[in-house]
């Protein structure tokens, strides 16, 4: 037996007595001679979710349902809690939690006897965030994008101080803007750009323009620092940035940034095109579209739009 198996059948000991005692008083508490007490159950989660359907293995089911009930309680869950969530007696969720316990899944305060997850289920919940490939997800996006508009979307994501296009998906208009793969612009001019900016988290806006000059790549172009800050404080609250000729004259972009799962940002989509079919008038309704379009990529692969700007 290796030193972590005998501290985890240590700890499994110390708190059993502890669970009996709680499993005790819950069946003492129920309610007697058939009175109706309303069941509690977890926010978003449909009654009877813990209940085998279709040949799948019940045991199964009920122990990933614990699961899912921890991993959106941080704090812990009590035996109790979890028993109603599953809408199992207390001594059959108690034999689910020890299983899940001695797998590693879960582990229990021995003071206060709360359940919550272990660091096995982050690992396979981080594999997930390993393996995923947010380029080839958001394809399918910009390609509805460039249906709905009939302008070019495009994803990019940051490289030092400079964005670099991965991903493209073309208008058909004679007049369009077109994007090599693997071109790059400067962050404070283009909407993509400024749209990753705008969540970084401040020392690493400050990093990427400290010693730097702010070059014009036209007469739009933000060059002055401060007023860069101001307009990233705009983008946030709006939830998209705007490039007016600012990186190419005669073009203007409406861009929405993607975020991983701690809220920052991975990538951001646009769409862009001529001045003459994306006017002012155009572009409250592309950046509503854009910023959907960002929020939905974002849950596809696991991340978390943020509400608040990064510390």
């Amino acid at each position: 037996m290796t030193d972590q198996e005998r501290i985890r059948a240590t700890d499994q000991e110390r708190v059993r007595a502890t669970d009996q005692e709680r499993i005790r008083a819950t069946a003492t508490d129920q309610p007697r001679h058939g009175a109706a007490e309303p069941k509690r159950r977890s926010v978003g989660r449909p009654a009877g979710s813990a209940k085998s359907s279709g040949g799948h293995s019940q045991s199964l089911v009920r122990g990933l349902t614990i699961l899912e009930g921890l991993a959106a309680a941080p704090d812990g869950l009590a035996l109790s809690d979890i028993a109603e969530d599953v809408d199992l007696a207390p001594s059959t969720t108690h034999r689910l939690l020890q299983a899940l316990f001695q797998q590693g899944f879960i582990t229990q305060d021995v003071e206060s006897g709360l359940w919550k997850i272990d660091v096995k289920t982050f690992r396979i919940g981080n594999s997930f965030l390993e393996a995923r490939d947010f380029v080839a997800t958001a394809r399918p996006f910009l390609r509805r994008l460039t249906a709905t508009t009939g302008e070019t979307a495009n994803l990019g994501i940051r490289d030092d101080g400079m964005v670099v296009y991965l991903a493209q998906s073309e208008s058909k208009q004679m007049m369009r803007m077109i994007t090599r793969l693997g071109s790059r612009a400067p962050l404070h001019a283009s909407g993509v750009g400024k749209a990753l900016l705008a969540w970084m988290p401040p020392q690493e806006f400050e990093q990427i323009v400290a010693g730097r000059t702010l070059e014009g790549e036209t007469p739009n172009t933000l060059t002055d620092v401060d007023r860069l800050r101001e307009q990233l404080v705009e983008i946030r609250r709006q939830g998209y940035a705007v490039d007016r000729e600012e990186h190419a004259i005669g073009l203007n972009c409406v861009a929405a940034t993607l975020h991983d799962e701690s809220g920052l940002p991975l990538a951001a989509i646009s769409v862009s095109g001529p001045v003459a079919r994306i006017d002012d008038s155009r572009l409250p309704e592309l950046a509503a579209l854009v910023a959907e379009t960002a929020r939905e990529i974002t849950a596809k692969i696991g991340g978390k739009t943020p509400t608040e700007p990064p510390a």
